[in-house]
């Protein structure tokens, strides 16, 4: 079963210097409708006005991840970890028992074009954490390259959830397949260009949320990148 959420459908932030569309329920787009897919909690496709960002505030209990599409994202945050994250690396912040941050357009002439990911974590009270890793994006451009796991497979980023994310990159006509075993589910994010998903088309911002499926198959209709969560 594959049930699409179009990029039209989603929720919107518009704070002049915040552009933001929300794939799930969140802040004040309320949609009891989608409150997330599994233990993914959150996809906001952010695009921040040059010198503009998120000033100092807390998290708790949640895994966050920021994947860098076009500029710089410039992040601080309490435990002391920071830096700024570019395309071709993915940063992440565990909330754990409590976190204050801020993230900001590294820019003051470019704007930046970002997702924040929300991953419910599977133990609440963790040390708060911090991590950025750039990812190979050559390899990303022949198949799925995973940026975070729960075991940390290949010094991959580690969360605490029965996820795995992976990103790829294609060309027009390129094919990429991932298999799903038997009871997990995947959620797909068309970050930019448009693609086929198991025979559905998807353009930029759409996502899609697959149960009860063998797999992933996907083919590039244009220059495409996408994120897919394979979920327990």
């Amino acid at each position: 079963m594959i049930a699409i959420r179009h990029a039209v459908e989603r929720g919107r932030t518009d704070w002049g210097w915040l552009d933001s569309r929300h794939s799930f329920s969140f802040g004040e787009y309320f949609d009891p409708r989608n409150m997330g897919f599994r233990s993914l909690r959150v996809i906001n496709d952010d695009r921040v006005a040059p010198g503009g960002g998120f000033g100092t505030h807390g998290h708790r209990d949640m895994e966050i991840l920021s994947y860098v599409l076009e500029g710089a994202l410039e992040h601080k945050d309490s435990t002391g970890g920071g830096g700024v994250i570019r395309p071709g690396e993915i940063q992440f912040m565990r909330a754990g028992t409590g976190v204050r941050h801020s993230e900001y357009n590294a820019s003051q002439t470019q704007p930046v074009h970002f997702l924040q990911i929300w991953i419910v974590p599977d133990t609440e009270g963790l040390a708060p954490r911090y991590d950025q890793q750039a990812f190979d994006a050559e390899a990303a451009r022949a198949g799925f390259v995973t940026l975070a796991s729960r075991d940390g497979q290949g010094s991959t980023i580690r969360v605490s959830q029965d996820v795995a994310l992976c990103v790829a990159r294609l060309g027009a006509g390129d094919e990429r397949a991932h298999a799903l075993a038997p009871g997990r589910h995947a959620w797909v994010h068309v970050a930019r260009g448009a693609v086929t998903l198991n025979g559905h088309a998807l353009a930029e911002g759409d996502g899609a949320a697959l149960s009860d499926e063998p797999g992933v198959h996907v083919v590039g209709r244009t220059d495409a990148e996408l994120l897919l969560f394979d979920l327990g």
